[in-house]
């Protein structure tokens, strides 16, 4: 787990993968002015925490309360990247009560489908793990490219993030499954029912290969009050690519809200 920094408490959930490693650049730029909190899913190895089946998606909605409760944060902020996007936005919406404001960065929308290629991974999630791998880098290689400067930082940035995905490896299957729990249900209602403040944040449209903006986006629409700020020259990781930036523009957001 990452609990570090002081300041206003924000709960950072990290994307399918469920490894708060992958993002520990941005933790580390957010706790600077916020204490960050961020954790690995259910299920992943060293989340300390087991599967239940018979929950469903909302084992990891449940995990969040859990850990908020444990750790006494009070109204956090809760931040929820890509898939953790759903997990925080029906925290929110369950909580009320217990969460001050609601970001969602680069977050699959309601009505969201994976491509035909993403499907191929999820239907076959060990055979597909090789090629899912060995295609990552060049997925991402445009937004590298266009978040970073010059070809030093481009590639201590590949190596860096490389080791880091390499020492939190993700489990295909339980990606797999998490993303069928998600399809299976509706989180319009969800929407409807968000209280806190909301940030939606995304990269540039044509730079995010994972989710697409436009997708992102229809949170504005769904969440009374949602306002929205793109991050230029970043795509799907523009939190760790250019984590200092990500760190203003959510840590400000989590302090104008924090009472």
């Amino acid at each position: 787990m990452f609990d570090r920094g002081s300041g206003p408490p924000v709960i950072v959930i990290p994307g399918v993968q469920g490894r708060w490693e992958w993002m520990k650049p941005a933790l580390e730029a957010l706790s600077r002015t916020c204490r960050t909190i961020s954790y690995s899913l259910r299920g992943d190895i060293g989340s300390g925490a087991r599967l239940e089946p018979e929950l469903g998606f909302d084992a990891y909605v449940q995990q969040l309360d859990e850990l908020a409760e444990r750790l006494e944060l009070g109204q956090p902020a809760v931040c929820g990247v890509s898939y953790g996007g759903w997990i925080a936005l029906r925290y929110a919406a369950r909580h009320a009560d217990r969460v001050s404001s609601l970001v969602l960065v680069s977050a699959p929308s309601p009505g969201w489908s994976p491509s035909p290629r993403q499907a191929a991974y999820i239907s076959r999630p060990w055979l597909s793990a090789p090629a899912f791998m060995a295609a990552g880098p060049l997925r991402v290689w445009p937004e590298i490219h266009a978040a970073l400067p010059d070809w030093p930082s481009r590639l201590r940035f590949s190596v860096a993030q490389g080791l880091r995905v390499l020492s939190a490896p993700m489990i295909p299957p339980l990606m797999s499954t998490r993303v069928q729990q998600a399809q299976a249900l509706d989180f319009r209602p969800d929407c409807e029912r968000i209280a806190a403040p909301t940030l939606v944040v995304t990269g540039e449209e044509g730079l995010d290969s994972v989710v697409p903006v436009h997708v992102t986006r229809r949170y504005c629409s769904l969440i009374r009050g949602a306002r929205y700020e793109m991050m230029p020259g970043t795509g799907h990781i523009g939190m760790v690519t250019q984590p200092e930036r990500f760190s203003e523009l959510v840590g400000g957001f989590v302090h104008a809200n924090y009472h």
